[in-house]
C-alpha cells in the first residue's frame, strides 16, 4: 500500500511551487487538502461571526451581554476539551474529527430556523435566545475548529514535516479573513443577513467533506485504538515537580499569556461597545450607504476583517520572521504592549473631550493593531519563550500554560466586567466606571511590559543552565544569548559554568564570538582565557588584536600565551616574525617554544624557518616526554615540515602513548598523505583509537574514501569497521552524509544498524534531516518494508522448520539464530521509525514492548498506533504483538506471499538469502544440512567457503566432508594457509584422516558424495 499519489503532475511548475512554499512532493496533497479544509471552514466561521456579532449588538447591550459571554466561554473551552477527549474513548479518532466538523455546522441550521420566527407568538423571545446561543456557539466553534485542525495536522504529519507544512495550513484563517471579508457585503446584499448563517453552515459542511476525504484517504495516519484515560498529559504533568528558577519562569510565562488574553478581551469589549453606539446611531449605515443598521455592522466587520486579513498575510509571510531576527525576541514581544499603552493613552486623552468619532477611530485602530500583532508576531514568539525549558517537560508545560491561562483569564475578565457594569448602573459612578477600562488597559499593558522584562532575565538564566546540561535544542535568540554570556562571565561563578557559556556561544555564532569574548579576556581566569582564544581562533578578526596583545603584555600562563601568540601572528597581515625569536630559547616553556617555532616555520623567512626547524628537531629528539609531545603538536601547526619528516617513522613507534597520539593529530593537521595508513592503523588499538578518529575527522573529506574502503572490507574486525563508520559520521560534511546514506540503502545487518545509529546521533538532527532530504518519506518507508519482508522470510522458515519436522541440536541452534535475526530486524525497524516520528515516543513504545507484562505491551502498541502513519502500519503492529508466527506471517500478505516448503527446500531458500543472514545463522544452516544429510547447491557452498568469518568456513568444510569428499580433497590444498587458525587446523585434521583411510573407502565415499553435490569437471578451483 502506498501513500496517496500526488494530485499535481510532475512538471517544472509543480517543483517550483513546492520549493517556493518549502514542501516536499509526498507532502503536497495532504498539505493543500488541509489548507483547503481550514480555509473553507474558516470562511464559514468569519461569515457566521460577522452576522452573529451584528445581530448580538442590535439585540443586546454590549455591557450586558459580553461579560456573560466571556464567563460562559471560559467554561466552554474546558468543557469542549473534556467532551472531545471522552469521544476518543468510544470512537476512533478519524470519526471523532469528522463528527466534530459536522457538529460545528449543524447548529447553524437550527439558528437559521430560530431567526425566522417573526410571526409566532413567542417569536421575539425565540430570536433573542437564538442570538445569545449563536454568540456562545461562536466561541465554541472557534475552539473546536482550532482543536480539530491541530489534531488532524499532527496525525497527518510527523514532527519534522509539520514544521514545514503547518505555517502554510495555519495561514488558511488569514486567507479566509480576506475572502470572507470582501465577499460579506455582497453576500448580505444577495441573500440577506439572516441567510448568511445558512451560507456559513454550507461552507462548514464542505470543509467537513474535505476532512472526511482526508480521513478515508489516509486511514493509516489515524489510530484504530481508543484513547486510554491513564495517559492524560495534564495529570502526568501535574505530578512533576517544578523547582527553583524553572518554577519562577513558568509563573512568569503564565502571567505573560494571562495578560495577553485579558488585554485582547478588554480591547474587544471596548471596540464592540463603541461599534454598538455608532451602529445604533446610524453612523455606520450612513457611512456604508445602507439602510439596515444590522447589515451595516456586519458589512463593517467584513471589511474590517478583510483589510486586517490582508495586513496579517503580509506581516506573516514577509515581515514576522525578519522583525524577530532583526530586533530580537523580547524587543518584538514588547511591541504589542507598548503599542497598546500608547494608543490607550491617546484614547484616554480623547475620551474627556467628548469627541465621539475620534474615540471610535482610536479604538478601531487599537483593535486593528492588537489583532494584527497578536496573531502574527505574538503567535510566533510562543515556541521561543518555551525554549529554555528541558525537552522532557516542555510540551507538558506548554499545554498547561496555554490550556489553562486563556480560559481562566477569559472567565475572570468576564466576571470583572460584569461587576464593573453593575457598579456603573447601581451606584453614583455611572459611566465613569466603564470609562475606567481605558486606564486599566494602559496599566495592564505596562504590567505586561514589566513581566516581559522579568521574563527576559529568567529566560537568559535558564538558557545558560540548559546549555550546561546539554538540554538546549531548537532555535534561540542570539541577542539574548550573547547578553546572557556577558552577564555570566562578568558575575562570580565557577569556571565550568562560564566555560559552558563560551562553548555554547562558539557553537551557535562562531563567526562573531570575538565580539563578546575579546573585551572580557583580561577579567577571565587562565583556563577561560585559553578557551576564549581558541574559540576566537575559529574565525580570527583583526579588530580584536589590541585586546589580545594587551593580554600578552600581562605575562599570562604558558598555555594562554601560546594561544595568544598564535592568534596575533595568524591574524596580522604583515606580522613581525622577529619578535618570536626570544620565545625559542631553551628556558622558555615547551608549550610556548613549540608554538613560536611552528609560527616561524609557517610565516618566516628561510633563515627563520631553519632556526625554527632546529628548535623543533631538538624537541622531537629530547629525552623528556613533554618536550616530544609539544614538538609533535608544533608539527601540526606548521605548514612545511621540511627535514622534520624524517623523524615521523620513529615517533610513530615512540614508547610514549601521548607522543604517538600527538603525532597522529599532527599528520592530520599537515595532511601528510604518506602517513595516512598510520591513522587507519590507529583504529585497531584501543589506546590510539580516539586520537586516530579525531585525526581522521580533522581530515574531513580527504579521509572519506579510505574510511569507506575500510568500513566496506568485511575481512576487517567488526569493531574497526564500526569506528570507521563513526568517523565518517563525525566528519558530518555533505560528502560524509552522502556516503553514509548511500551505504544505508545497500548495507544489511550490523552495518545498517551502525549507520542508522550514527545518523540518529548526529547533532541538531543533521543526520535525520539529511536522510529525509535524500530519501524522502517514501524512501524510509521502503526501508521499513524491506525489513518487514525479511522478517516474513524468517517466520516462513520457522514455520517450515518446526521441531516436529526437524529436530536435533543443530536445528534448535538454527531456530534460535532466526529468532535473534528477528530481534535484530525489530531493532532496525525502531531505528528507522525514529527518522519519521518523535524519538521519545518510539523509545517509550520500544521500552514497553520489551516488557513481559501484557499491559505494558498493550501500552507500547497503543503508542505506536497513535504515532505511526506508514502504509504498513497494521502489519508492523501485528508483528510486535503477541500473535502466533502464522498470524504474523499472514499480516505481511501485502508485502510477500508464503508458500509452504519442504524443510530441505526452505534451508536452500535461506541460503539464497545469505547476504541478509548473520554469520552465525549461515554456519547453523550448514551444520543442519550436515546433520540432516540435505544437499545444497555448489554455488551456495562455494560462496560460503569464501566467507570472511572462519567459523562459517569451518561449517562448510564439515558439510563437504559429509557431502562431497572428492570435491573437498581438491579444495583442501588451497585452504592449508587459511588465516583462521581453527580452519587451518581443521584442514590439517581432515587431510590426515583422508591419508589414513584406504583408497577403496575414499573412492566409495567420493562416489556416494558425487550423487549429492556435483562440482565442475576441471582440474582446479579459483583461489579462495
Amino acid at each position: 500500500m502506498e501513500l496517496k499519489r500526488q494530485w499535481l503532475s510532475d512538471h517544472s511548475l509543480k517543483q517550483k511551487l513546492l520549493r517556493w512554499v518549502n514542501l516536499r512532493p509526498e507532502e503536497s496533497e495532504r498539505t493543500f487538502l488541509m489548507f483547503a479544509f481550514y480555509t473553507i471552514t474558516s470562511i464559514g466561521l468569519v461569515w457566521f461571526e460577522a452576522s452573529t456579532v451584528a445581530l448580538f449588538l442590535q439585540k443586546y447591550n454590549a455591557e450586558d451581554g459580553l461579560p456573560w459571554i466571556y464567563i460562559a466561554s471560559a467554561g466552554i473551552g474546558s468543557g469542549l476539551g473534556f467532551v472531545y477527549s471522552q469521544l476518543q474513548k468510544v470512537l476512533p479518532l478519524r470519526r471523532v474529527l469528522v463528527l466534530t466538523a459536522l457538529l460545528m455546522a449543524v447548529p447553524l441550521l437550527l439558528f437559521w430556523f430560530g431567526l425566522d420566527n417573526q410571526s409566532s407568538l413567542w417569536g421575539a423571545s425565540v430570536i433573542a435566545i437564538t442570538i445569545f446561543l449563536m454568540r456562545l456557539w461562536l466561541e465554541a466553534v472557534y475552539v473546536l475548529n482550532d482543536l480539530n485542525t491541530s489534531i488532524t495536522a499532527n496525525q497527518l504529519f510527523n514532527i519534522r514535516e509539520i514544521k514545514r507544512t503547518y505555517p502554510l495550513i495555519s495561514s488558511g484563517i488569514l486567507v479566509a479573513d480576506v475572502i470572507s471579508g470582501f465577499s460579506l457585503t455582497f453576500l448580505i446584499a444577495w441573500v440577506g443577513l439572516k441567510n448568511v448563517v445558512a451560507m456559513a453552515c454550507l461552507m462548514m459542511i464542505i470543509g467537513a467533506g474535505i476532512l472526511f476525504y482526508l480521513s478515508q484517504s489516509y486511514q493509516q495516519a489515524f489510530p484504530d485504538s481508543l484513547r486510554r484515560t491513564s495517559e492524560d498529559r495534564l495529570s502526568e504533568f501535574a505530578n512533576r515537580r517544578l523547582q527553583g528558577p524553572l518554577r519562577r519562569y513558568v509563573v512568569l510565562l503564565f502571567t505573560f499569556f494571562v495578560l495577553a488574553q485579558v488585554l485582547l478581551l478588554l480591547i474587544d469589549f471596548q471596540f464592540l461597545r463603541q461599534l454598538q453606539l455608532f451602529g445604533n446611531a446610524g453612523t455606520i449605515a450612513q457611512f456604508l450607504g445602507q439602510q439596515n443598521s444590522d447589515a451595516a455592522i456586519a458589512s463593517f466587520l467584513g471589511w474590517f476583517s478583510a483589510i486586517l486579513g490582508v495586513c496579517e498575510l503580509a506581516m506573516q509571510w514577509l515581515a514576522s520572521s525578519r522583525v524577530i531576527e532583526r530586533i530580537g525576541v523580547f524587543a518584538t514581544a514588547m511591541l504589542l504592549p507598548g503599542m497598546i499603552a500608547i494608543l490607550g493613552i491617546v484614547a484616554m486623552t480623547i475620551a474627556p473631550t467628548g469627541w465621539v468619532l475620534g474615540l471610535f477611530v482610536s479604538l478601531v485602530v487599537l483593535k486593528f493593531l492588537d489583532e494584527l500583532l497578536h496573531y502574527t508576531l505574538f503567535a510566533s514568539l510562543g515556541p521561543v519563550l518555551f525554549q529554555p525549558i528541558p525537552d522532557s517537560m516542555r510540551s507538558g508545560i506548554q499545554s498547561v500554560v496555554r490550556g489553562i491561562a486563556e480560559p481562566l483569564s477569559t472567565g475572570a475578565t468576564g466576571l470583572a466586567l460584569l461587576v464593573l457594569v453593575w457598579f456603573s448602573r447601581n451606584t453614583s459612578l455611572g459611566d465613569v466606571g466603564v470609562n475606567w477600562l481605558l486606564p486599566v488597559v494602559v496599566g495592564l499593558s505596562l504590567l505586561w511590559l514589566l513581566t516581559i522584562g522579568l521574563l527576559r532575565s529568567k529566560y537568559v538564566g535558564l538558557l545558560v543552565m540548559s546549555a550546561e546540561r546539554g538540554q538546549l535544542s531548537g532555535d534561540v535568540d542570539l541577542r539574548e544569548l550573547k547578553r546572557a554570556v556577558i552577564e555570566a562571565l562578568d558575575q562570580p561563578g565557577t569556571d565550568v559554568h562560564k566555560g559552558s557559556c563560551i562553548e555554547l556561544l562558539s557553537q551557535l555564532d562562531h563567526k562573531n564570538v570575538g565580539e563578546v569574548l575579546a573585551p572580557l579576556l583580561a577579567k577571565l581566569s587562565p583556563g577561560l582565557q585559553r578557551k576564549s582564544l581558541e574559540a576566537m581562533l575559529a574565525s580570527p578578526n583583526p579588530a580584536y588584536l589590541e585586546q589580545v596583545r594587551s593580554l600578552i603584555d600581562q605575562s599570562p600562563s604558558p598555555e594562554v600565551l601560546a594561544v595568544a601568540l598564535r592568534y596575533v601572528w595568524l591574524t596580522e597581515d604583515e606580522p613581525d616574525i622577529r619578535q618570536l625569536r626570544p620565545y625559542l630559547r631553551p628556558e622558555v616553556d615547551s608549550v610556548v617554544r613549540g608554538t613560536a617555532a611552528s609560527l616561524m616555520m609557517r610565516r618566516g623567512s628561510p633563515t627563520q624557518k631553519a632556526e625554527a626547524t632546529n628548535t623543533l628537531r631538538f624537541m622531537l629528539t629530547h629525552k623528556q616526554e613533554k618536550e616530544r609531545v609539544m614538538g609533535c603538536r608544533a608539527l601540526g601547526e606548521a605548514v612545511y615540515l621540511q627535514a622534520l619528516r624524517l623523524y615521523i617513522p620513529d615517533l610513530l613507534q615512540d614508547e610514549s602513548l601521548r607522543v604517538r597520539c600527538a603525532l597522529l593529530e599532527a599528520i592530520a593537521s599537515t595532511h601528510l598523505e604518506e602517513f595516512y595508513p598510520s591513522l587507519l592503523r590507529g583504529l585497531y588499538y584501543k589506546s590510539t583509537r580516539e586520537a586516530a578518529m579525531q585525526a581522521l575527522v580533522r581530515l574531513e573529506n580527504d579521509a572519506i574514501p579510505m574510511l569507506v574502503e575500510l568500513a566496506e572490507d568485511t575481512h576487517k574486525p567488526e569493531l574497526v569497521r564500526l569506528h570507521a563508520w563513526r568517523a565518517i559520521g563525525q566528519i558530518g560534511t555533505l560528502e560524509a552524509l552522502d556516503a553514509l546514506i548511500a551505504h544505508l540503502m545497500t548495507a544489511w545487518g550490523t552495518d545498517r544498524r551502525s549507520i542508522l545509529r550514527i545518523l540518529l546521533e548526529m547533532p541538531r538532527d543533521l543526520g535525520i534531516d539529511s536522510v529525509s532530504d535524500r530519501l524522502g518519506r517514501r524512501g524510509i518507508e521502503r526501508l521499513i518494508d524491506h525489513e518487514l519482508m525479511f522478517v516474513g522470510q524468517l517466520y516462513a522458515a520457522l514455520l517450515d522448520l518446526t521441531p516436529t519436522q526437524v529436530w536435533g541440536r543443530e536445528a534448535d541452534l538454527l531456530r534460535r539464530s532466526l529468532r535473534d535475526l528477528q530481534a535484530d530486524a525489530e531493532e532496525r525497524l525502531f531505528l528507522l521509525m525514529k527518522f519519521l516520528y518523535p524519538i521519545g515516543s518510539i523509545k517509550a513504545a520500544a521500552f514497553n514492548l520489551q516488557s513481559n507484562s501484557r499491559s505494558s505491551m498493550a501500552r507500547g502498541l497503543e503508542i505506536l498506533d497513535n504515532t505511526l502513519d506508514i502504509p504498513s502500519k497494521r502489519a508492523l503492529l501485528s508483528l510486535l504483538d503477541r500473535n502466533s508466527d502464522l498470524d504474523k506471517l499472514q499480516s505481511l500478505s501485502d508485502l510477500m506471499s508464503y508458500e509452504p516448503m519442504a524443510p530441505s527446500d526452505r534451508l536452500r531458500h535461506l541460503l539464497d538469502l545469505r547476504h541478509f543472514l548473520s554469520d552465525w545463522s549461515l554456519a547453523c544452516c550448514f551444520h543442519l544440512a550436515r546433520q540432516a544429510r540435505w544437499s545444497l547447491t555448489p554455488e551456495q557452498t562455494i560462496a560460503c567457503l569464501r566467507h570472511p568469518r572462519g567459523f562459517v568456513r569451518e561449517s562448510v568444510l564439515a558439510y563437504l566432508k559429509m557431502a562431497s569428499p572428492r570435491a573437498l580433497m581438491r579444495l583442501l590444498p588451497m585452504l592449508t594457509h587459511d588465516p583462521d587458525p581453527l580452519v587451518a587446523d581443521q584442514v590439517q585434521t581432515i587431510m590426515r584422516e583422508f591419508a589414513s583411510n584406504s583408497a577403496k573407502t575414499v573412492n566409495q565415499t567420493a562416489e556416494r558424495g558425487n550423487n549429492v553435490i556435483n562440482f565442475p569437471n576441471r582440474t582446479g578451483l579459483e583461489p579462495i
